[in-house]
């Protein structure tokens, strides 16, 4: 029996804890929050031994991995503490607000001997896996233009709701960052390195943050494509997050969990099937609600987190995969920031 904790309390570990009491093998033992009386109302509903004490939670030898949830900019430390105490860490998006903080950790979890991974679990769709398996089979032979669009909605109440919210010390940045970031991650999944970029970013309808609301950049992939990510959390009532891949020999979209464009110059016998049998979305994909979205896509992360530790192969988002996505919006910031092109180094 594999045994969970969660550290964080908040919205985004009640879909941990469900994700958890569906996996066979598995069940939550503990969950940590600072706050006694939340921690104990989430282990009434959830189940699990609640503690405000990290140090205690980490010492129970019936805990194998602990699932971190807290603000952005505040993963680093209970990772770390993980770690130290020999627990597997699974890290929500992002994995933290730099790069420096990433490393940090993704070198402890190293130095530990435990499996680091970051949670994406846009990845874990069907649909994504199936335009995965055409980049890789070249189906859309010379890709020309890739993109992502996230146009969603958050009210001021959702900002003024945490003050960590809208900061860049604990949210990491805005739009992008906190909302646009698991299509970021799906765009240099399937597309692999950017070469160069250049960005704007602007606060158009929020108060009383620091961040952005609003950004769009233009990319130039290793492979010669060209790129752009757009994201707003002001777009009113908001939108499905979409990505679009279209090449010489094909052309397909992902709008959510559902392929809605898939047309190739070379079809072959699943592509009507795919075409007629992925039409439906299965959630609002949290385009203006934040838990407008399932827990089955986490329960597969989960699953193959738990499959690669009993077979000792890699995890399908390990720390460094979490990496690239803090990588390349720190760098679109950079670029808004200073109006220039930024060329991101390589090893």
């Amino acid at each position: 029996m594999t045994g969970w904790g969660i550290i964080g309390c908040g919205m985004i570990a009640k879909f941990h804890a469900k994700a958890i009491a569906e996996m066979k093998g598995s069940r939550l033992v503990a969950c940590y929050s600072r706050d006694p009386a939340k921690g104990a109302e989430f282990a009434k509903i959830s189940g699990g031994k609640a503690y405000s004490d990290l140090s205690a939670m980490l010492a129970d030898p019936d805990l194998d991995i602990v699932t971190i949830c807290t603000p952005s900019g505040a993963h680093l430390e209970p990772g770390v503490a993980a770690a130290r105490a020999g627990k597997h860490v699974l890290v929500e998006k992002p994995l933290e607000v730099t790069t420096a903080r990433c490393d940090k950790l993704i070198e402890t979890c190293d130095k530990a001997g435990v499996r680091l991974g970051t949670i994406f679990p846009s990845r874990f769709h069907r649909s994504a896996q199936l335009l995965k398996g055409a980049v890789d089979a070249n189906r859309f032979g010379s890709i020309a233009l890739a993109a992502a669009y996230v146009k969603w909605f958050r009210t001021q109440q959702y900002y003024d709701s945490g003050k960590w919210r809208g900061t860049w010390k604990l949210d990491g940045g805005g739009a992008l960052m906190n909302q646009a970031i698991h299509s970021v991650d799906l765009l240099l999944w399937l597309m692999g390195p950017v070469k160069s970029l250049s960005a704007m970013t602007a606060l158009r309808a929020h108060e009383r943050i620091e961040v952005e609301d609003a950004a769009t950049s233009v990319l130039e992939f290793e492979s010669g494509a060209l790129g752009s990510i757009e994201a707003t959390t002001a777009a009113y009532p908001g939108a499905l997050k979409r990505v679009e891949i279209a090449g010489s020999t094909g052309y397909a979209i992902l709008e959510e969990e559902a392929l809605i464009k898939w047309d190739f110059a070379k079809a072959t016998k699943s592509d009507a099937k795919i075409q007629d049998g992925m039409k439906l979305n299965t959630t609002g994909g949290g385009a203006s609600d934040p838990a407008a979205i399932g827990h089955k896509a986490h329960q597969a992360l989960f699953e193959d987190f738990v499959k690669s530790l009993k077979k000792g192969t890699p995890n399908l988002i390990d720390g460094m995969e979490g990496r690239k996505s803090v990588e390349l919006i720190t760098a679109i910031y950079r670029s808004a920031k200073t109006g220039k092109k930024v060329t991101l180094a390589r090893p």
